[in-house]
């Protein structure tokens, strides 16, 4: 197994192990199966295990398959505050309590704020005294080490970054969400404060394996280097130096097996020219089906309204790549679940994101074709259940 390491020197195993899908029978997780899965990561070396409050049953598992195997102060657990379901300062203490008894410790490693959307929601956090709760814990040695995951723009991620002194970020990037989501931009910006990086989403929730279009696994096919889709996604990744540890939620001990293979043998810097094109090519061939030429160079950004267009025309383009249903979600993700909408239906047309586009793109016309899309029901419903529970 390879490592790197964050910014205290510890040594991260560059694949971790995402514990959101476990497999489920009978409506609870197979605790034996993820035990095996668990275990075959461990004696391979990975050594970073990431769950959430919100992941049905995950932390339990986590806890219970670590507890017997007398393995918990030899990994690291990462696990996230659910802060969207805080509306009072006991509440902190509350959840993570209940984390402690889960997961059957008495130290998180990795504490992250779950889905933190925008600094106007860390700024509501810290009203509720977030900032001492998580210094005196952090003296406790309670928690380790605290971060943030994220899902929006690079814009907001950048100033996300600035809002509080973070031992660590966890970001959606891969090579489809290259300049989308946080994107190259963010990752370099996180480097840059010396911040490490965690990924999520490697594989475009399986998109870049299972979902791929048969020109793209042509492209595959007919290179003389002969990898599997997700080698390609994953050695993408770990080619770059910025990133420290990438997620897999592996639910078979064959992929528990292929992935740490990939991960014993990647190098930094080992991917060449011809390699990069060929994956430019594969993102053509995904995004043949797209409404949108949209490359997310973000020129047309800052939009005076608030309108996250590169965001909106990603979720878009995801409409006719992965189906509806992925597409609202992600689009209610980057512009909906925060107290200011960055929604298609803010513009009011003024033509400044046109003048500024590259591709010459009809933006105007183009978001209200989005709009027209994504801002059904499902997207409508989520709004008002954001609204009800203020989940910003």
């Amino acid at each position: 197994m390879n490592y790197r390491t964050d910014r205290y020197g510890n040594r991260i195993s560059v694949l971790g192990y995402g514990c959101m899908r476990f497999t489920q029978s009978g409506g609870k997780i197979d605790l034996n199966k993820a035990e095996k899965e668990i275990m075959e990561a461990y004696h391979a070396g990975v050594n970073y295990y990431d769950t959430a409050y919100v992941y049905p049953g995950s932390e339990d598992a986590l806890g219970r398959i670590l507890e017997k195997n007398q393995i918990r102060d030899k990994i690291y657990i990462a696990t996230k505050l659910p802060h969207y379901l805080i509306k009072k300062a006991d509440s902190m203490e509350k959840y993570f309590t209940e984390q402690l008894r889960r997961l059957r410790t008495d130290h998180v490693d990795f504490y992250l704020m779950h889905m933190l959307t925008d600094v106007k929601t860390w700024d509501r956090l810290k009203a509720l005294g977030i900032i001492e709760w998580l210094k005196a814990k952090k003296e406790s040695g309670a928690i380790r080490q605290i971060g943030f995951s994220y899902h929006g723009n690079t814009e907001m991620f950048c100033e996300l970054l600035e809002a509080y002194d973070w031992d660590f970020c966890q970001i959606q990037y891969n090579y489809l969400d290259e300049h989308t989501q946080a994107g190259r931009k963010g990752l370099h910006a996180a480097a840059a404060k010396k911040i490490p990086v965690i990924i999520m989403e490697p594989l475009r929730g399986g998109k870049l394996v299972a979902q791929l279009p048969e020109e793209a696994k042509k492209l595959f096919e007919a290179y003389p280097v002969r990898r599997t889709p997700a080698q390609w996604a994953f050695r993408w990744l770990w080619n770059q130096p910025e990133v420290t540890c990438v997620l897999s939620g592996m639910n078979s001990v064959e992929m528990v097996k292929e992935n740490v293979k990939t991960a014993s043998k990647v190098q930094v810097g080992e991917f060449t020219q011809a390699d990069e094109e060929l994956l430019h090519k594969v993102v053509q061939a995904i995004n043949a089906r797209v409404k949108v030429g949209c490359t997310g160079c973000r020129y047309c950004m800052p939009c005076p309204n608030n309108v996250d267009i590169p965001g909106t025309f990603a979720a878009y383009n995801r409409r006719y790549t992965d189906g509806r249903r992925a597409a609202v979600i992600e689009y209610l993700m980057c512009t909906g679940i925060r107290k200011d909408s960055s929604a298609a239906s803010q513009c009011i047309e003024c033509g400044k994101c046109e003048a500024h586009c590259p591709q010459h793109i009809a933006i105007r016309q183009e978001l209200k074709n989005a709009r027209k899309e994504l801002e059904g029901p499902l997207y409508k419903a989520g709004r008002r259940i954001i609204k009800w529970f203020k989940l910003y």
